[in-house]
Formats: structure tokens, sequence, C-alpha cells
């Protein structure tokens, strides 16, 4: 594996205003000719997550490298770019500053930095591929707006973006997944409807602390439904909840086991651009006015004392958790600042779409919890020369947990072997 770091514009369209670091990890199969192979650059979700980190073996990463000379590029202000923390941010002197800066760590400025990134590793005439997961298929399809003549083909898995539907949009058609995967997780586990009651009526009684800070209130609690979304995500919340008491002096409390598990489920604090930029991933000429939060309120069902069970949330930002969790303290001015911000630039455009002559294939996923099949569709069909396969047989995170075979046939459909 060959490291590289590079130095980006912080503003494409200002470059006087300063610089950051972009790191990317060149890996390519044991043994082979690097040069003889093309470019595969992979995009990761989020937003705010660094990339992956190559496993020894196995994965979409082992496919990929059979066929493709990979680059791993941990977008702005995740890992080993320059990141963005409490800390950090800190170095602004006011939120307005900070709510300026931040706007610069959306799909259009990763997709600028990636050009930079391919003039240097490929030459200013070559090409390369991408392959874009979840937010990552947001920004491939941002790369095929602007820079169609830099790609050689687009692979997108989980990713097809809604090319004008607004945020609430997208909750408005998520939500109702949510409830749906709630209602199938207490069919698996009935006695979870008790368990998760008594610790609602624990944190109802008194405040609860987190380990690492913060307050694990009855609404942060619920957003562990974050995990309904993906394999395996049922069992990973009904093992944390089984079991979430122990017996001190004063009677039954909360464990520090759970409290610490809780808290390594949710990505907040680690990875803050996921909180302050979800939203805004949608954002185009408009404001998002913390539309997770509105929509909400028309599902009485997530209140979390008011019905006979507790409903989980799933992959929604909310303006509560700029208090209640301690890494994102430091962000909500700036965070209600980008919430209330109305003159966000175009991210996709559908005239050059409709004419693309780029090869490109995506996955999309059924019942996806997260992206909604219907828009992702419907921009599948606004993208000339799309072929899409799409499979009730994986979850969201079906490159991570099953990406040897869905890369392969991805690879496969591209190549007119499907």
């Amino acid at each position: 594996m060959l490291e590289h770091e590079f130095r980006v514009p912080l503003d494409h369209g200002a470059p006087q205003r300063g610089e950051l670091s972009v790191f990317a990890r060149e890996v390519v199969a044991p043994g082979s000719a690097a040069t003889d192979r093309p470019w595969l650059v992979f995009l990761q979700g989020g937003p705010g997550f660094e990339s992956p980190r190559p496993p020894s073996k196995g994965g979409w990463l082992e496919r990929a490298v059979s066929d493709y000379r990979v680059l791993l590029l941990d977008q702005r202000g995740t890992g080993r770019s320059s990141r963005v923390c409490a800390r950090s941010l800190g170095r602004l002197d006011s939120p307005a500053e900070q709510a300026e800066y931040l706007s610069h760590f959306r799909a259009d400025s990763i997709v600028r930095d990636a050009e930079l990134l391919r003039r240097e590793l490929v030459g200013p005439e070559g090409r390369w591929s991408v392959l874009g997961q979840s937010f990552g298929g947001f920004c491939a399809v941002h790369y095929l707006s602007t820079f169609p003549e830099s790609l050689r083909e687009v692979y997108i898995t989980g990713g097809l973006p809604p090319l004008m539907q607004p945020a609430e949009a997208v909750y408005r058609a998520t939500y109702p997944r949510v409830l749906d995967r709630n209602r199938r997780f207490y069919e698996r586990y009935p006695r979870d409807v008790q368990r998760a009651w008594r610790i609602v009526d624990c944190l109802e009684a008194r405040e609860v602390s987190l380990p690492g800070g913060g307050r694990l209130s009855p609404r942060r609690f619920q957003q562990l439904g974050m995990a309904f979304g993906q394999s395996g995500g049922f069992e990973q919340v009904h093992y944390l909840i089984e079991d979430a008491f122990v017996t001190s002096r004063e009677g039954p409390e909360l464990s520090f086991a759970f409290l610490s598990a809780v808290e390594r489920a949710q990505p907040f604090d680690a990875n803050p651009l996921y909180a302050v930029l979800h939203e805004a991933c949608y954002a185009q000429q408009a404001a998002t006015a913390w539309a997770a939060e509105r929509v909400r309120g028309e599902h009485p069902e997530l209140d979390p004392t008011a019905n006979e069970r507790v409903f989980f949330t799933g992959e929604m930002v909310y303006p509560w958790m700029f208090k209640e969790y301690e890494q994102l303290r430091s962000f909500e001015e700036a965070a209600h600042l980008l919430a209330e911000r109305e003159d966000w630039p175009l991210l996709y455009d559908a005239e050059r779409l409709a004419q693309n002559e780029v090869p490109c294939v995506a996955t999309v996923y059924d019942d996806d919890m997260y992206v909604e099949r219907t828009f992702s569709m419907e921009t599948a069909r606004a993208i000339a020369g799309m072929r899409t396969w799409v499979t009730n047989e994986f979850e969201h995170n079906g490159l991570r947990s099953e990406g040897e075979t869905i890369l392969g046939r991805m690879i496969e459909m591209m190549r007119g072997e499907r």
C-alpha cells in the first residue's frame, strides 16, 4: 500500500482562503504491477466518515484489486485528512465563521478535491473509475454532473440521491420505513417491548450521564434504531438492551457496560460532520430548517413516553443532539446557521445527466431504510445509460457485509456479462 497526501483549497472558488490536507491510500493486489490496472477511487458513505482501513483479505476490496488500482480517499474533514472536530473548530472565532467553514465539506467540494487528485495521479487527460457507497453515491452523481469527461465508469451502491427532492420529502418517505422496521423488530423480539420501556422509565426518572460525557435521554436512546437499516441491526439492539441493568445497593440501574455500548453504537461524537451536514447533503437553493425534526412531529408514535411501545428512530439528525452529545456542543450555533442557510448551490445538473455517456451501474436495495428506493429509481431513469440491479437480498450495508458478491455482479454488469 502507498500513502498519498495532497493540499487542496478550502474553497475551490477562492483558493486564497486557505488550504486543507487530503489523505488517500493506494491499494493493489499483492504481486501485481499497479501501473497495469485502471484507477478506481472509492467514495465513502457518510457524510463525515473516513474511508475504510483495508482488511488483511476479503470483502469488496479484494474483488476490486483483481481489476483495479484502488484509491481509498479520506474525504476532507475525516480520517487522516484535515479533520473536523470540536477542537479544530475552536480555532474559528465565531459561529458565523464556523458555519461558513463547514459549508465547504459537502459533495461538491469532495468531488473537486478528487479532481485535483485525478490530475496528479492519472494526468490531466486521464480518466478513472468511481465506486460510491451511500453518501459516496451522492458524490458520484455530482461527479457525473460536473466532470463526466474525467470518468471512465461509475459504480454506485445504496446511494442514488434524489435529484431535486428536499430533505423534508426524504424524511416523509423514510420515517414510515423506520416505523415498519420497529414493528418487525418487536415481532422478532416481543420481550424487548418491556425491556425498552423499562430503560425509558429509568431515563425519565433521573438524568443519566454517559462515560464519555453527554446525557442519555429517552430520545437519544431511541436513536439506537439507526442500526435497523443494516444487516444484523435487530440483533445489535436486542443484545444491547436485553442485559441493560445491574443491581446496586440502591437497586437496579443501567450498567456501565450498557452505557458504554450505547456510546459506541452512536457515531456522532467521533464523526461530528455526520450530524452537522447530514441534512445539508440534500440542500439545494433552500434551507433544510431541521426537516427531520419537523417531519417527526407528524408521527406521534415516536413520542418515547406516550405509546404502548418505544419506537426507535433512524438516520435522522435533530437540533437537540447538539446539547446532549458531548462533542457536538461546540457545533450547536453553527449547525443552526447551516440549517437556516438558503443559498446552497445546486448539486446535480439534470440536463447533463440526461445526456450522460459514462457507463454507470447502480445497486438499489429494495427496502433501504436510509435511501428511499422510489427516489433512487427516479434518478436512475434520469441518468442516460444507467443500469440498475434492484435487490431485496441485502441491507444498506451490503457492500460492507457482502461486498465481494455485490461488486462482482456490478463489474459483470458493467462488462455486459449480465
